[in-house]
């Protein structure tokens, strides 16, 4: 067998230039995304003194956890000044629950519409996938007036009912797509057996889930969290979520502006996001190619 180095171009002073100059590209694109966090992550931790005399850039002269502490229970928000902790615990009860019944949700309907067709399946499943195109602002006012017919208004669990409502068709549409891989043979050889339509799905679909499951929470996880426009138009107060809190902390002008209490603020809303991307980004990536190839 040949050596690598003696085929043509297999170690040519080309090839390793070429090579240099794609991870030097791709190092630049790396320093270049990740340089607003490094910014917002230093200056969270410096005093107003250093803020005002040095850099962007420059490094804090030392570690100052006195905005953090701030930020999370003492910061002014609006007419109380409770910081972002019950806020961020709004969102926590809001997110964990709308997640979790989305999830089971679009599982269950994402089966039916693969392994359990009825007449006009591909018509509910089109009319479901209408509803991932629908923006925000159309459904506000319908929404809301649900809301206050179910006694949900300015709620936690009236925003659960509302993301469990606006994610379903992404649930559906990831667990369908995926399905659709699945050979119908392990279905029938089921229900020869005896088995029924939650047996089925509990003993033979679930555990061949995981992957699709992990790129549904983190989709799911991330769109929840991070969503602002429900929580500033269906709640008030001490009911928001972080995202609308940080939002009311940021514009509240109550004497100096404490830019490092600001970006502290900012770095605890987005802890959560950031720690699901980090610890499972490579499950998301590798559950949206699962089912990409049948058979």
């Amino acid at each position: 067998m040949a050596d690598i180095a003696s085929l043509p171009g297999g170690n040519s002073p080309w090839r390793s230039a070429g090579r240099f100059g794609l991870y030097f590209l791709l190092l630049s694109f790396g320093v270049y995304y990740i340089l607003p966090l490094i910014v917002v992550l230093s200056t969270s931790f410096k005093d107003l003194d250093e803020i005002r005399n040095g850099t962007l850039l420059s490094l804090p002269a030392e570690i100052n956890l006195e905005s953090w502490r701030y930020a999370w229970s003492e910061a002014c928000i609006g007419v109380t000044c409770t910081g972002l902790k019950p806020y961020f615990w709004n969102s926590v009860m809001m997110t964990i629950p709308a997640v979790l019944i989305s999830t089971v949700l679009g599982a269950l309907t994402g089966y039916a519409l693969t392994k359990f067709k009825f007449p006009g399946a591909n018509m509910v499943f089109a009319m479901i996938l209408f509803g991932c195109f629908i923006p925000f602002q159309v459904v506000l006012l319908p929404m809301a007036q649900s809301l206050g017919f179910l006694g949900l208004a300015n709620t936690v669990p009236g925003l659960v009912l509302v993301h469990i409502v606006y994610g379903l068709p992404f649930t559906v549409l990831f667990f369908r797509n995926y399905y659709v891989s699945i050979p119908d043979d392990l279905i029938k050889a089921a229900t020869i057996d005896g088995a029924g339509f939650f047996t089925i799905f509990w003993r033979i679909l679930l555990p061949l889930s995981p992957p699709i499951i992990v790129v549904t929470i983190i989709w799911q996880f991330t769109q929840i969290w991070n969503d602002f426009l429900f929580g500033a138009s269906f709640t008030t107060g001490g009911g928001q979520p972080v995202t609308v809190a940080l939002n009311n902390l940021v514009n509240t002008t109550t004497g100096v502006k404490r830019y490092n209490v600001d970006m502290a603020a900012a770095l605890i809303t987005a802890a959560p996001t950031l720690a699901v991307y980090v610890l499972a980004g490579r499950y998301f990536v590798r559950g949206l190619t699962a089912g990409s190839v049948k058979g």
